[in-house]
């Protein structure tokens, strides 16, 4: 049986995310014990994260393909063009369901955690243009997850950041260091 019950961070951002990434899995401990999700949302390029952030940290990053089980203390990219979703322990794949203007991937995987996942959650918004992620922040709170945004101030681009504190569901709003000390201590490495 394929555990559904380990916590999965979630890190949704778009343009000047790259930034964020990085700041964020160079302080974050390797061993969380949790599955980092990180969901950019590009629509017309391939992800290049997979090559990119294994510079930043020393989990395993790896490309979401269909039923590609969910595991701890990995770093999980999702696929340009898809609606990412879980389901039994796995990542579901499927094809966007928003093609055109501003993609909802980031409220679409969350909306999909709230629904099909067991694990603590933590929700991420970072840098990104529009406000992709902060519709489903209200119902991670529901479901007993932590929101976090970032810093606008720290951010390349404010708008994914404004968006989720606008929604009054965000927790805690720090520079991404901060966010991955945050995380650790939420899911209590205590570090």
């Amino acid at each position: 049986m394929i555990a559904q019950d380990i916590p999965i961070v979630c890190v949704g951002g778009s343009a000047g995310g790259l930034d964020a990434y990085k700041r964020l899995l160079d302080n974050l401990p390797s061993d969380l014990g949790a599955a980092i999700v990180i969901v950019n949302h590009l629509r017309t390029v391939s992800t290049l994260l997979h090559e990119i952030l294994p510079r930043h940290t020393a989990m395993p990053v790896e490309l979401i393909t269909e039923g590609l089980d969910i595991r701890p203390n990995h770093v999980f990219i999702i696929p340009a063009q898809r609606d990412l979703h879980v389901l039994n322990g796995e990542f579901r794949l499927a094809p966007i369901s928003k093609p055109r203007g501003w993609p909802d991937v980031i409220t679409v995987f969350l909306r999909s955690l709230t629904e099909h996942w067991h694990g603590r959650l933590v929700a991420v918004i970072v840098s990104g243009y529009d406000g992709d992620g902060a519709e489903a922040l209200c119902g991670i709170r529901e479901c007993g997850g932590v929101t976090i945004a970032q810093l606008p101030a720290s951010a390349l681009q404010s708008d994914m950041p404004d968006s989720a504190i606008a929604s009054g569901c965000v927790d805690f709003i720090l520079r991404p260091e901060a966010i991955a000390a945050r995380i650790a201590d939420i899911l209590g490495s205590g570090r």
